[in-house]
């Protein structure tokens, strides 16, 4: 966890005229570019690689705006915990396991078992599965109704106390985070997170991490908006019903093998961004795999790649 506390990156005001350069992986070989253009991303197939995941190695290089010509999605939907903020290990867990000491429950998730928990989405459903799978503790209720209000209590202390972290700003944005969102709002794409989290955790972040005057024009779809979890598909079919947009016009950013699936199954483009939990899971049909977003000088890619993502789909 970062010592000193990190302020909001400042909202981006100008465009870099210089280009970057960077390795990407597409998890399909057959890749469509748009014709070359001075300001548009510019991509050659360098080699045919067997390896991740039978990808194509490209080499990239864009500028940072997006040209008027270029298709662009009528909406960017970020995952929150992994693709905002590595925030599962030294976030979550932390602050699961102090709600478990406070209660005298006499639990403790080490790193490697909330990897393992993480397969699970949400956190009372997580709670619940471990609870029913190893035992409640001899401090919980007995019955069933009881136990739901039992989990709802420890998952409102952890939410606060994860809170008091975002709050205090130790855990850092992402890079590219806030790039890729300000290029976003820039060229009038819509911008939404989409989270099995808490709503306020993820209101947290989306503020105390991103700024308020970002804040104020993303939208937050969170928790129990939707009856069932990714990767049901859910609530990126309700983010895009409410922003208005087409599903196949949505290009989501993902970290992890469920929430690839759940954008994958509303019909979506997915680019997934590896975080500490998920770079071992299976993202053979994510349409990129990064390890980051990224800024310049180590950008992996910006809107204007999400846009030929879009124009090799409707080519295809």
């Amino acid at each position: 966890m970062a010592a000193n506390a990190i302020s909001p990156p400042p909202p981006l005001t100008t465009s870099s005229s210089s280009s970057s350069s960077r390795n990407l992986f597409f998890a399909k070989s057959n890749v469509l570019f748009p014709p070359r253009q001075s300001s548009s991303i510019r991509a050659r197939i360098l080699k045919k690689s067997g390896k991740g995941f039978g990808a194509a190695v490209v080499k990239c290089m864009s500028s940072a705006a997006a040209p008027p010509s270029l298709l662009l999605p009528k909406a960017l939907l970020f995952d929150c915990d992994g693709v905002l903020v590595d925030t599962e290990k030294d976030g979550h867990r932390i602050s699961f396991n102090d709600t478990f000491a406070e209660k005298e429950l006499g639990v403790t998730w080490d790193v490697d078992l909330y990897g393992e928990l993480l397969k699970i989405g949400g956190g009372k459903e997580r709670m619940t599965a471990y609870f029913n799978n190893v035992g409640w503790p001899e401090n919980a209720p007995k019955s069933e109704d009881e136990r739901k209000q039992f989990i709802a209590s420890l998952h409102k202390r952890k939410t606060e106390l994860f809170m008091v972290l975002i709050e205090k700003k130790l855990l850092p944005l992402r890079p590219g985070v806030a790039k890729l969102v300000d290029q976003a709002l820039g060229s009038g794409v819509k911008v939404a997170v989409c989270s099995t989290s808490n709503e306020k955790a993820v209101s947290a972040v989306v503020s105390f991490l991103l700024g308020p005057e970002r804040a104020e024009k993303i939208q937050i779809f969170a928790g129990d908006v939707v009856p069932r979890k990714k990767p049901d598909p859910a609530i990126y079919l309700l983010a895009a019903e409410t922003l208005g947009v087409e599903p196949s016009s949505c290009v989501v950013v993902e970290d992890s093998a469920i929430g690839l699936a759940a954008a994958k199954s509303a019909g979506m483009t997915c680019i997934v961004t590896k975080s500490g939990y998920t770079g071992d899971e299976d993202f053979v049909n994510a349409d990129a795999i990064f390890d980051c977003i990224g800024d310049p000088p180590e950008e992996r890619f910006d809107l204007a790649f999400c846009g030929t993502l879009l124009q090799k789909q409707y080519v295809s």
